[in-house]
């Protein structure tokens, strides 16, 4: 029979151990780095897959059965496989990308927390395997179903994992617009960020030169197999170092606590003082590259009427945000009196895979998406990939000169893309989230949510740029 002590206990360390993967997954594999949309993670999310539907079926037996006999024994052989499978994760794991500081602890806490369950369960195993073989009953009254829950969430978790797994082995390559340009030496900062990380992809992909600059050089070594020259700062380069374009991406997410004095002063000092820096280091270049391309954002423009459709040539609006860009489009300006041509992109939304989109579809996902606010702001996006094409672009065309609005032909309100996302998850747009309370609570950062503007890509349209995703329908199609 079972000692209840051992058990229970056991049991109890389990259920933290289903907590704390739950949070890992979530948190770590889902919206920090987003696996599910990596083509290198896809061993890594076979690996998940297997693990996961596998404690399904033994969350689900443990929650239920005593494992007597010849049971307990085949319940640790499936154990010592469950061990192998984690070891072979993490060794996936560290050839593929350096995990930071919290998600090793965290997988620390779980590897010791699941040794003492092993060690605990293991002595109850080794009581039952004395007993007549057979799969008792077993009433662990609460912690039975709790474990119950966890096992469907654990499977749902593998299936998800395993479909895209199988999603992105058949996923066809994406067209490299950097293929059969002329060989680039290309210094990238920003490089391991949502647009950097597939842009320095791509120019590695098509045999270009790059460099990084990059607060941390390992991480970025262990991003990209180590092709790319990473540095931490732009004196380790030397004066004789020659490039051909920079493209300066460098920025701390907008996105996140509320925009107090500390975290304007942070943002600003991201832009702005990576930009003086690359400043200071191409005066004393010995070759000046020849394009310098700029990113910026269309919150340039401030917040405005929905309906005022505003291009290139309107002016600078109010708000940290038009502040933010403004200054951080000033700082890279005297470049173009060095003689070097320089392409200013004001970003909207970028959607692809992981990045900005993730958190907007999460609330779709779960069934209670809806607008924000009365739903009228404008939401001017535009796709990754069109944002690479462009820097591309840059590359080939000597005429792009000056600022470029980089969004999308197709600006919808915020209710249309809602209604569009719930149409193409199948999921219902129901909940609607009031904007007084997240103003209150977030402030002046609360405009990303809840304010817009309805920028055209009239200088981009005018030179013959076409777009790979001009309507929302294709772009979210795409990355669902």
């Amino acid at each position: 029979m079972a000692d209840f002590s051992v058990l229970t206990l056991a049991l109890d360390l389990l259920i933290i151990q289903a907590i704390l993967g739950a949070l890992d997954t979530i948190y770590h594999h889902e919206l920090t780095v987003a696996l599910p949309y990596r083509r290198s993670a896809r061993l890594e999310l076979s690996i998940h897959a297997m693990r996961s539907c596998f404690y399904g079926v033994l969350f689900l037996g443990i929650a239920h059965r005593a494992f007597q006999g010849g049971w307990a024994v085949t319940v640790a052989v499936l154990f010592s496989l469950e061990i192998c499978l984690t070891l072979w994760d993490f060794v996936i794991e560290d050839r593929s990308r350096k995990l930071p500081a919290i998600e090793r602890i965290m997988h620390t806490v779980l590897a010791i927390n699941a040794g003492a369950f092993f060690a605990l369960y293991g002595m109850q195993l080794w009581a039952w395997s004395h007993l007549p073989t057979s799969l008792a009953p077993l009433d662990l009254g609460w912690r039975g179903w709790v474990l119950t829950l966890f096992a469907i969430g654990v499977t749902a978790s593998g299936i998800r994992d395993g479909v895209a797994a199988l999603r992105l082995r058949r996923q066809r390559p994406r067209a490299n617009p950097f293929a059969g340009l002329a060989h680039q030496r290309v210094l990238v900062t920003g490089g391991t960020g949502f647009i950097g990380e597939q842009l320095v992809a791509q120019l590695l992909e098509a045999g270009h030169v790059v460099t990084l600059l990059t607060r941390d050089p390992l991480r970025a070594a262990y991003q990209f197999d180590g092709r790319a020259r990473c540095v931490r700062d732009l004196g380790q380069l030397a004066a004789a170092d020659a490039y051909d374009a920079v493209i300066n991406l460098a920025g701390a997410p907008i996105a996140g606590g509320p925009w107090r004095p500390g975290r304007k002063a942070k943002l600003l000092a991201s832009r702005v003082r990576t930009t003086e820096a690359l400043l200071q280091w191409l005066a004393r270049a010995a070759h000046k590259p020849a394009l310098w391309v700029q990113a910026s954002a269309i919150g340039y423009y401030g917040v405005r009427d929905p309906e005022e459709r505003l291009d290139e040539n309107a002016a600078q609006g109010e708000g940290f945000m038009a502040e933010l860009c403004a200054r951080w489009e000033a700082a890279a300006r005297p470049a173009a009196a060095m003689g070097v041509r320089q392409v200013t992109l004001r970003l909207g939304i970028v959607f692809g895979a992981g990045g900005a989109l993730l958190p907007l579809l999460i609330p779709f996902r779960l069934g209670v998406g809806g607008r924000m606010g009365d739903g009228r702001q404008i939401m001017s996006w535009v796709h990754r990939d069109d944002v690479t094409r462009v820097i591309a672009h840059a590359f080939e065309d000597p005429a792009m000169q000056g600022a470029y609005n980089l969004v999308a032909p197709d600006a919808v309100s915020q209710a249309v893309f809602a209604e569009r996302v719930g149409k193409i998850l199948r999921r219902p747009v129901w909940l609607h989230v009031p904007a007084r309370p997240v103003r209150a609570i977030a402030g002046e950062m609360a405009q990303l949510f809840f304010d817009g503007q309805r920028v055209v890509p009239n200088r981009l349209t005018a030179g013959g740029y076409t777009f790979l995703y001009p309507t929302l329908d294709l772009a979210l199609r795409d990355v669902v």
